[in-house]
């Protein structure tokens, strides 16, 4: 069962930066509950704040994860990832890695697949699509945007050290979206590894 603490370490992981007012709104509960709930978490340094200042009155304050807080939304055996990919390196060559990471490509590529197979129209393909990568711990969704045009967000990145270690995991990863969505045009927007806190996709019709 999920309590207020971790309804609202979720919501910062998915809605990014967030007003008091609107962490209450989501949760349901008054500002003053949603406002005690935030400072207990600040005090653990699970999250923090930016001060921002609209108009008159009051500046507001804005929360997002701290990176104790995101750490609770663990990367999949990190260490061990790592220290495996360092290992390939060392033993075939930046070479051979990269075939390492293209037979993988290739595998996610077929599972992937047999996952769409059956769905032709784009709108339908990117759900199943999101609603897999949801299902191996990325936190993804998507939505259509005011031009037409269709967003995919992953919210988390559960081998973000190996990404961070091998940037052919990134590379790939669009290639293969690219490939199952096409011929629409699939574009990376937004990148963790670049600083951003999601990796976002625009796909084109």
């Amino acid at each position: 069962m999920h309590s207020a603490a971790d309804d609202i370490l979720l919501l910062l992981k998915t809605l990014g930066p967030t007003q008091t007012l609107g962490v209450a709104s989501r949760l349901g509960v008054s500002r003053q509950a949603a406002r005690q709930h935030l400072q207990k978490l600040a005090g653990e340094g699970l999250i923090e704040h930016a001060t921002q200042r609209a108009g008159v009155g009051r500046p507001r304050r804005s929360w997002s994860l701290s990176p104790k807080g995101q750490s609770r939304f663990p990367d999949t055996h990190a260490q061990m990832t790592v220290e495996l990919i360092e290992a390939a390196r060392a033993e075939f060559g930046e070479a051979g890695l990269e075939r390492l990471v293209a037979r993988r490509e290739r595998a996610t590529a077929e599972a992937y697949g047999r996952a769409l197979a059956g769905v032709d129209a784009l709108e339908a393909r990117l759900a199943r699509l999101a609603a897999v990568r949801a299902g191996e711990g990325y936190m993804a969704e998507w939505r259509r945007l005011d031009d037409g045009a269709y967003l995919l967000v992953e919210n988390h990145c559960p081998i973000c050290a190996a990404a961070t270690a091998c940037q052919g995991f990134c590379r790939s990863e669009l290639a293969l979206f690219q490939a199952l969505l096409a011929p629409a045009k699939v574009e990376r927007c937004e990148h963790i590894l670049a600083g951003a806190r999601r990796c976002a996709y625009r796909v084109a019709p």
